[in-house]
């Protein structure tokens, strides 16, 4: 009988993979071992060929739920004997070369189980198996085993060791293992730290009750904090808003159930899917003819849609079991923040906002926020607003060609850190606004955590071209650091990049057309509204929105009216006296006629649309004004579309279309007709430029792209000979500067 050794890399540690092969090893009456190891999973294995070859084809094709399978080798070796199949101890001679693996949402056994009266675990908020629970929230360092995990600070007791141990179990050789009698407790108290009294079998009922009463209760998940409100109570909500200083962003929804969801709205199948799939994300659903109790206007001020999810971890499934109300489940935070993961930060810097305290003693090794998901109502598009729980830290099926071990800095606004140490590229959870100096602890934190875990330096540093950011200045100290090569990647080339890696473009002629907030431009300006063509390893700024004046530096994103100012005409000066005190107006334009500074930044012109509309002159967050410009429209039809320019195939002109709206204004055109119009003419002017210079191909990128009527207007716009790409692993935002650097390096630079 031959043996053969057997090689998967890819997504395969900490899915129950291992316990998958033993039963799949013994099915077919064969010998040997599986174990991991610092590139995957490795198996020797000895019978029958034909015995063999159906093990091997049936693990290819049919491998655990949550596995990802790369690279699959099989290789006969010199015959050894074993007398039974077995899982033996991680093996680990090298640097870790194998996929990282996230957090996955609890599975339906699991939920049987803590609903269950008569299992050992009814009502234990920890309770987890090989397909479930979370991963890279808890891992210290790989491969993936208990030892390596916080998880191992709580032994596991005899009934869990059965468990362990039982190749019948679904909890066989589950690195997560524990139970109500060696596992972790949970804690309620006030904000003064006075603990409320509790047993496991109530505590969900007195948070319930706190919630319905109309507390603000701060629960530790495992992930990081989340602040929870009932969805209900418009003063709670309002509360909330004021101690998070958060006056109008969204907050996301938790519902009890998906029959109780789906009471209150009408689901399709991709948001049905995305609410229940593994990575379990906030998805936004379009509020349509919404029939619940929520207090919408206080949970997602102005807006259409609200983003909702689903308990996707035992403790908030055991809270969803006591609910009969939605809740507010939103980052646990002050604005701007990185979410809290530690106990005693939380009590430091919560005691103010939150009324309770549910807490408990696991360490979150790698806190991440919910990621956000939403689909275009007509082509379904599918937007990664923000890519953390669930999706990171992994990347799968870039084209990687190097020796090199690089790390790339991503942008500042909405930062992200990737890292190419070996055969694979690894992408970081968003981590925030690296202005803000808790956040900038945290990317630095990251930045260690990547080395540490695979025990390389970076040969190559990549960061964004603009001097002020704080990516590119901790960048530099690595070069210094560990003395390597530097490289500098302009911020729209690095969304350019992002893309075309993202479909593996890199062999077509493409036209890029990346919009945005900011950018530092080659030129010294401010980009934001570019278009490329890239062709045979090149990429060159072939046009963009024409440029009109940047003022007063990053205030200019704060307020729309200043968007305005800038691009408004000499007619619309009446309008402007509306919106600046004299004095303001004044000194203003003053400025604006001596102003060196030039932008093409798409976002702005957003902005300034938003403002002539009265829609908006003070964001209060980021791409407030697009949003609420996307939220005034409903339905819509394309026909009754105009262009607001003259020559869209030349490009954009932002001050004509600003005075062509002004023009429809005076006119009494519907303010949601000319919402329409604007993002009409985006998509007709980006096609017909595609048209006039015979592209077959436009890949799309940056912030502006999460506008998800615009990515449907341009679906319908484009000509069958015209293919679009959008992202879909990624966020179309600033997150995805940083696989952009790697691509951009790997294919452009190099």
């Amino acid at each position: 009988m031959p043996t053969y050794k057997i090689s998967i890399s890819g997504q395969v540690q900490g899915v129950g993979f291992r316990p998958f092969v033993y039963g799949l090893a013994k099915s077919f009456s064969l010998t040997g071992t599986v174990s991991n190891n610092e590139e995957g999973v490795v198996i020797f294995i000895t019978g029958f060929k034909d015995n063999i070859r159906h093990f091997y084809e049936k693990l290819i094709k049919n491998p655990p739920p949550v596995s990802k399978i790369k690279n699959p080798k099989i290789t006969q070796i010199d015959f050894l004997e074993f007398a039974d199949f077995n899982i033996i101890p991680s093996s680990k001679i090298g640097q870790l070369n194998l996929s990282l693996t996230p957090d996955f949402a609890i599975c339906d056994d699991c939920k049987k189980d803590i609903q269950n009266p008569e299992n050992q675990r009814f009502n234990y908020p920890f309770t987890t198996c090989v397909n479930c629970g979370p991963r890279w929230a808890i891992t210290k360092t790989f491969p993936f085993e208990r030892d390596h995990t916080s998880i191992n600070d709580f032994p596991m007791c005899a009934e869990c060791e059965k468990e362990y141990s039982n190749p019948a179990d679904r909890r066989f050789h589950s690195q997560t293992n524990t139970c109500p009698t060696c596992g972790i407790v949970l804690i309620l108290s006030d904000n003064l730290g006075n603990i409320v009294p509790s047993t496991p079998q109530n505590i969900f009922k007195k948070i319930t009750k706190l919630l319905y009463e109309g507390n603000i209760v701060a629960l530790k998940n495992t992930s990081g904090y989340l602040l929870c409100c009932n969805a209900e109570n418009e003063t709670v909500i309002q509360k909330l808003r004021t101690k998070k200083n958060r006056p109008n962003k969204p907050f996301a929804v938790l519902f009890p159930s998906l029959k109780f969801l789906q009471n209150d709205f009408i689901l399709n199948v991709h948001q049905l899917k995305s609410l229940t799939s593994a990575e379990r994300p906030i998805t936004i659903i379009p509020l349509g003819n919404y029939k619940g109790n929520i207090k919408l206007n206080a949970v997602a001020p102005g807006l259409n849609q609200l983003g909702v999810l689903l308990p996707y971890s035992g403790i908030l499934q055991l809270l969803a079991n006591e609910l009969n109300f939605p809740i507010v489940a939103t980052s646990g935070n002050i604005h701007g923040s990185p979410i809290i993961h530690d106990n005693a930060e939380a009590f430091e810097k919560l005691n103010n906002v939150a009324d309770y305290f549910v807490q408990h003693p696991l360490e979150i090794t790698n806190p991440q926020d919910d990621s956000v998901v939403k689909f275009s109502s007509r082509s379904h598009q599918k937007v990664l607003f923000r890519r953390a729980r669930g999706y990171a830290p992994n990347y799968f099926d870039a084209q990687l060609n190097s020796e090199e071990k690089v790390m790339a800095m991503g942008a500042d606004l909405k930062s992200s850190i990737a890292f190419y140490p070996n055969e694979y590229l690894y992408v970081s959870q968003y981590l925030g606004n690296l202005q803000n100096f808790d956040v900038f602890s945290r990317f630095t934190n990251m930045a260690k955590a990547f080395t540490t875990i695979f025990e390389q330096q970076p040969e190559v540093v990549l960061v964004d071209k603009h001097p002020g950011y704080q990516s590119t200045q901790l960048g530099k100290e690595l070069v210094q650091k560990n003395r390597s090569n530097l490289i500098e990647i302009q911020h729209h080339k690095a969304h350019f990049s992002a893309i075309l890696g993202e479909h593996q473009l890199f062999s077509e002629k493409v036209l890029g057309v990346i919009f945005d907030g900011t950018g530092y431009g080659d030129d010294g300006a401010i980009w934001g509204g570019e278009f490329f063509n890239y062709e045979a390893h090149e990429i060159a700024r072939i046009n963009h929105i024409d440029y009109f004046d940047w003022l007063f530096g990053d205030k200019m994103a704060k307020e729309p009216r200043l968007s305005l100012l800038s691009l408004a005409s000499d007619e619309m000066i009446a309008v402007l006296k509306g919106k600046f005190t004299p004095n303001e107006l004044k000194t203003y334009q003053a400025i604006k006629k001596t102003n060196k500074l030039k932008t093409s930044s798409t976002g702005r012109l957003f902005d300034a649309v938003a403002s002539l509309l009265n829609i908006t002159d003070y964001n209060t967050y980021e791409g407030e004004a697009a949003i609420l410009l996307e939220n005034r429209i409903m339905k819509y039809h394309l026909k009754s579309c105009r262009c607001y320019l003259s020559a869209a195939e030349n490009g954009i002109s932002a001050k004509e279309i600003i005075k062509n709206i002004y023009g429809d204004i005076q006119n009494g055109t519907p303010t949601e007709q000319i919402i329409l119009n604007f993002l009409y003419t985006l998509a007709f002017s980006i096609i017909e430029l595609a048209k006039a210079k015979n592209y077959q191909h436009i890949a799309l990128s940056g912030g502006v792209f999460q506008n998800t009527t615009l990515i449907d207007i341009l679906t319908a716009l484009a000509p069958k000979e015209i293919k679009l790409y959008f992202h879909k692993n990624l966020s179309p935002n600033d997150e995805n500067s940083s696989f952009g650097q790697v691509m951009h390096y790997l294919n452009i630079t190099k």
